[in-house]
């Protein structure tokens, strides 16, 4: 049988040419709930204005802050149509932060590079975008500026740390130390028993830090008592339980005399005793016998003296003799606790590796000159871009603003305008 036969006429009539007169249900459905929900949100932004609580959370405070998150007027001074804009004025009636640089062609608003409601657990560690927007090409007003014109990030255009570059000053220090000697293996410790010695066996951290903590140095000078004592002892003579005390000279004579003087008061027959000579300081004359117990105690205290001035304190100090006679002087010991002055740096944050990994010098260096800072590069083997690096923001180490301007902050707040 053969198959039926349509024309296209035919095929035509069956279409329906009122198709757009008539609803179907799904775009019916769609353009009911796009209505519904622009009402819905109409109606929530409504209710926002007539009742004063807020229909949204504009994000978490950052742990600064927290105090005032149920107070919004504490920061948003400004009513906007649907926000409250919040301006400079607010954030520097609780902080004091002075400009960067006088010279600087712009000071950005505190907003733009402190951005809140992000949750942040630090609110100064600011994107490298907010640095680098004058930093990747410096100006100032005077078109003159002692500081790198052209740093994109840490890994491009950063300088070398300025003690060390070529032709710095040397170490100001006074005190004669040689770190190799002291790094060395198997030195005699206190008790005659070999030790190896650390670097944190003399240079350990500084807790107490002042209101600018990032210009406050982190590790705190080496102190002879705390340091050096027991293993350099200021023994002058076996007689005595006591050293002498690391002070100036005139106060060690006069101790020196009073441990002799307090000694003969005891032992009166040690006056016909000879002097001892100290055979660590050969080419001396033996004195006359003493004919008395102040000639006794002048013979002891010269000897003493001369132990002490020409072996114990001359090893690390530089003496002058302002007479052949005198007692010498000795310059107040001087250590450069700051290094970095436009940077700071926190020894906690790296103890995950050896000291010696970023002072390698130490385990070579034999004069007091030496400056045993990491240089650039070593700094950059851990701080880079990309996964598996330590952070690499110009925040971890520099700060914006100037606090050594910085001025007390008088604020009239009270505690319960925040605390609720």
């Amino acid at each position: 049988m053969a198959g039926r036969s349509r024309t296209t006429k035919q095929r035509a009539q069956r279409i329906n040419l009122d198709y757009f007169k008539k609803s179907f249900a799904l775009p019916l459905w769609k353009r009911r709930l796009s209505w519904g929900l622009v009402a819905l949100g109409l109606l929530w932004l409504g209710w926002d204005a007539l009742s004063g609580k807020h229909a949204y959370n504009a994000g978490p405070l950052s742990q600064g802050h927290q105090i005032v998150a149920s107070n919004c007027q504490a920061c948003h001074v400004q009513q906007g149509a649907w926000s409250m804009k919040a301006r400079d004025a607010a954030c520097t009636s609780c902080h004091n932060a002075p400009a960067h640089q006088a010279k600087q062609v712009f000071t950005p608003s505190c907003m733009s590079c402190h951005v809140e409601h992000q949750g942040a657990v630090r609110l100064a560690a600011t994107s490298n975008a907010s640095c680098t927007q004058c930093h990747a090409e410096l100006k100032v007003k005077d078109g003159q500026t002692a500081f790198a014109k052209n740093i994109a990030s840490f890994s491009q255009g950063h300088p070398e740390i300025v003690a060390m570059r070529p032709g710095h000053a040397v170490d100001p220090g006074t005190i004669k130390l040689n770190h190799q000697i002291h790094m060395k293996k198997d030195l005699r410790g206190p008790d005659g028993s070999p030790v190896q010695l650390e670097c944190s066996s003399c240079h350990q951290q500084l807790h107490e830090v002042n209101s600018a903590k990032s210009l406050a140095p982190n590790m705190a000078p080496v102190n002879f008592e705390a340091h050096c004592m027991s293993c350099h002892p200021l023994v002058f003579d076996s007689r005595f339980k006591d050293a002498a005390p690391h002070k100036e000279t005139r106060i060690v004579r006069e101790y020196v005399v009073a441990q002799y003087t307090s000694y003969i008061a005891t032992h009166p027959s040690a006056v016909h005793e000879p002097v001892r000579l100290n055979p660590l300081l050969p080419g001396r004359a033996i004195a006359p016998p003493p004919r008395n117990a102040q000639e006794w105690i002048a013979q002891q205290t010269e000897e003493a003296e001369r132990l002490l001035w020409q072996k114990s304190c001359k090893e690390c100090h530089q003496l002058t003799y302002p007479a052949p006679s005198s007692r010498p002087e000795v310059p107040m010991a001087s250590e450069n606790v700051r290094w970095m002055m436009n940077a700071s740096f926190d020894h906690t944050s790296h103890q995950l590796v050896a000291c010696t990994e970023c002072h390698g010098q130490a385990l070579s260096s034999q004069k007091t000159e030496d400056v045993l800072l990491p240089n650039i590069a070593t700094c950059q083997k851990c701080h880079h871009e990309g996964q598996n690096a330590a952070r690499a923001e110009c925040s971890e180490c520099h700060t914006y603003h100037d606090w050594y301007q910085a001025k007390p902050v008088r604020s009239t707040n009270s505690i319960s305008q925040f605390a609720r």
